[in-house]
Order: C-alpha cells, then structure tokens, then sequence
C-alpha cells in the first residue's frame, strides 16, 4: 500500500524532471540561447521571448514543535504533546502565448505529507502549503487551467515580468482591461502583497501570507472555477471576481448552484506617488460569500434549549446564507533593500466560517530585509506579528464545545491568537534556497488555558 500511495508522487517529479530536461535541450524553446538571460535565481534559464512557458518548484517543509502546557484538549486541538511533520508541493507551471494579449496557463501540482496535528487547532496554521484533508493523497491534480485576455486602452506599454500563476506576457498596456476565466486560485490576483504572500520564499503562517479575516473561495486546496475582471491605469486598478462556493466547509467539491452558493470579491488598488524612490500601494478588499452556510447563534441556541446534545454548526446550515468582509492591504519601500507592509481584516462573524481559516478579525505588519549590500541579493530575512480573533457568537459556540472545521477544544477561556514568525531565505546556489522558520504562538485556537507553543521550521526549495 505504501508503494502505492508514493507512485503520484514519483510521476510528478518525474514529470518535472523531464519538463527541466526539455528546456535544458531547447526543445520547448523558440528562441536562440542568446535570447536566454542567465537567471541564478533558478536552476534552469528561462526565456523571456518564447511563446511557451514551462517550469516547476519543489517546496518541502518540516516543523516540529516541543510539549505544551495546556489544560485539556479536544478533537481539534493542535496537540500538546511533541510533535513533527514535513510537507511537499512539487508544481508544474506551464503557459502559451496564443497571441501578444491572449494566453492560456496550465498548472499540476501534488500535494503530500502532513502538518503538525493534521493542520488543526490553530486558526494562523504553521504551514500554507499543507492539504486541510490529508485524505486526499498526492495524487496530481489541476491546479490552475485558465484563458487569459487583455484588451488594450492605450497605445504605451509596459515590461511585465513573467509569473507562470497569473502571466507569460512579457509586455502589457498601460490602460488595459483584462478577463481571465477557468480555474484559479483568487489568492493569487487579490490581497496580494509581495512582502507577505509567497510561501515558497517568505512567510509561512496562513494569517501572515494572506487576510485571515478573508474567507475566500476556494475548494480543500486552494482554488476555485470562476470569471474574473481587471482594470489598470496608471496609477490605480480595479478588480472584480465571480467564483465558485464549496458545497460544504472545507470541502473539496464545488457547489454548481450559482443561484444559492456563489462569492463575489472586489478589490480597488491605489498606487500614490507620496515618494518618487519609495513605492506604495494600497489594496481595498471586499468580499461576499453565499453558500450552505451554519449559523453560530442558532447551533448555540438548540443546544442551549437541549434540542441538541451538543452545539453542531453543520445541523444548523441553509442554503444561500451570507458572510461578507472587508479588508485593508498596505505594502511600502523603506529603502532599496527594506520593504514593510500591514494588513487589516474584519467579517460579520455570524455566519460558518467556510473556506478558508476560523478568523473574524485580523491586524497583521511586518519587513522583510534583502541582503544585497553584503553581495547576497537573493538573501533575505524578514519578520511579521499578527493577532487573530473571532466574535462573541464564534466564542460561545466553542465555549460550549462545538467544533469548526479546524478548531475545537471542547472548552474555551477566549484570547486573541498572537503569532510572530521569523525567517531567513539563504540562496545556496542557483533556484535552490534553505530557509529555517521560527513561530511563536499564544493562546493557540483563541484559548488562554492552552500554550504558548513555539514551533521551529526548515523548508527547503527548488526553484525550476
């Protein structure tokens, strides 16, 4: 059984292995080697001018953590006691230019492994890239598969950087409007933020990479099916999404009842001009989601009247039921090496939370250092702190015993989640970086009778 379950994983690095090869070869590439930059930042060159893109990453994660004190604990509590755990995410990235404002990418990914306490009882989880569902496996899936079109509204452009999640273009208008539809990760285009957004290369903790207060669409493993619009100018940017629900929490099923389950998100982008040498930019996050959702006040009130033996959100679900939020993005240039942002997240708290992390409300800052006056500029540090905390119908329900789909101490004696995380990005040699990680977490799952924990890591990537 065992051999089994480790086949999808050969396949994919396999897969990978063979991708590398052909690029190595020139094979998939239509330029000459002279249109080729040398790029040490990976392990392979990659062409800035070829129509096709194919490329891939290894990120492997161990963490551990000592014992605990804690008080008691339930069937979702981070354990107590000693623990460790590694994560994989191996991806094959892969994009055609089909003409000079269209384009289409196509994304595997496997994940496998496990995180510490099977990624339960803490809202600002340890490790972005662990699988809520390990019952999943590592067997490969599609991650992204989307068609991307740009319309141009004026005649100057603009360089583009090629990212294989969001674009192979290398040139771009200016004022330009642009649709994208298929299936997506909608973390990948909103509260975006390049201090505190990459798991590969930075943060680890859920709450640091993205809002934690932002419950968005998104199925077990991140990603969802859905249209999505763009609008840039100059100096600001608009963006719109229409995605897909799961049909039930954390679930890794879509619900195709756009009627009654469905999310909207709208985000508006400002980039001032407040210092010619330092760039900022401001992203104003909204969201509402419709699904299957429960209610936290009426799973309190039927145990409490003794109509149920227990608080059970899920017996309490109605379809076509809303949770809507807000949030605040701040990213800001310190220097030429110091970079600082800030995020702030509020939801009704009311409603299940259902997609993404149990958090209500949110506050979130911190740097990142690159070390490039002392000749390392692929080198980086960086720390953040953020408090997490949920609403008083959140926190009678967990009081009470009742479990989310990731906390559940069968008590609570309420505290906001504090969390700060630290680490440092060595680049040892081409696309291959060692990064250890260190997270210290009080009140774990909201509760003051449990922790502190610290929790140390070490990840390893490949950048292909």
């Amino acid at each position: 059984m065992k051999r089994n379950r480790e086949r999808p994983l050969l396949k994919t690095i396999l897969v990978l292995s063979l991708c590398c090869l052909l690029r190595v070869t020139g094979w998939t590439q239509e330029s000459s080697p002279d249109d080729q930059p040398s790029q040490s930042g990976t392990l392979f060159p990659h062409s800035q001018t070829a129509r096709w893109w194919i490329s891939g990453q290894v990120n492997i994660v161990f963490q551990a953590h000592p014992g605990f004190h804690a008080l008691y604990s339930g069937p979702n509590s981070f354990s107590a006691d000693p623990e460790h755990a590694t994560s994989r995410l191996l991806t094959l990235y892969t994009g055609f230019e089909i003409t000079k404002s269209t384009e289409i990418l196509f994304d595997l990914e496997s994940a496998g492994g496990n995180g510490l306490s099977s990624a339960l009882g803490l809202a600002g989880f340890t490790n972005l890239d662990v699988v809520r569902s390990p019952d999943l496996g590592d067997t490969p899936y599609i991650a992204r598969l989307q068609l991307h079109k740009v319309f141009a509204l004026s005649a100057d452009k603009i360089e583009a950087e090629r990212d294989p999640t969001s674009t192979i273009l290398t040139e771009l208008p200016r004022r330009r409007l642009e649709f994208r539809f298929g299936k997506l990760s909608v973390a990948d285009f909103f509260d975006e933020n390049p201090v505190g957004s990459d798991s590969h290369l930075q943060f680890l903790n859920w709450t640091v990479d993205n809002n934690g207060a932002w419950d968005y669409s998104a199925d077990t493993r991140g990603f969802t099916v859905g249209l999505m619009t763009e609008y840039h100018d100059r100096h600001w940017g608009v963006r719109f999404a229409e995605t897909l629900m799961p049909k039930t929490a954390n679930g890794p099923t879509l619900d195709r009842d756009i009627r009654q389950a469905r999310a909207e998100n709208t985000e508006l982008e400002l980039r001032p001009q407040w210092w010619k040498e330092h760039a900022t930019t401001v992203r104003l996050l909204s969201y509402v989601n419709h699904a299957n959702m429960g209610s936290y006040r009426e799973a309190t009130n039927a145990f409490l009247s003794g109509a149920d033996r227990q608080p059970d959100i899920t017996a309490h679900r109605k379809q076509g039921r809303i949770k809507y939020g807000f949030g605040l993005n701040l990213e800001q240039d310190l220097s030429k090496t110091v970079r600082a942002f800030a995020r702030v997240g509020w939801n009704e708290g009311r409603n299940e939370s259902f997609a993404y992390t149990e958090v209500d409300q949110t506050v979130a800052f911190g740097a990142d250092w690159r070390f490039a006056p002392i000749k390392r500029p692929l080198d980086k540090a960086g720390v953040a702190f953020v408090t997490n905390g949920i609403s008083r119908d959140h926190q009678l329900y967990l009081a009470l015993g009742g479990l989310g789909f990731l906390l559940g101490d069968g008590r609570l004696t309420y505290g906001r989640e504090n969390i700060i995380e630290s680490y440092y990005n060595a680049h040892l040699w081409r696309g291959i970086y060692l990064s250890p990680n260190l997270q210290f977490i009080s009140h774990p799952g909201y509760n003051r009778d449990r922790g502190p924990v610290v929790v140390p890591g070490l990840r390893l990537h490949l950048e292909l």
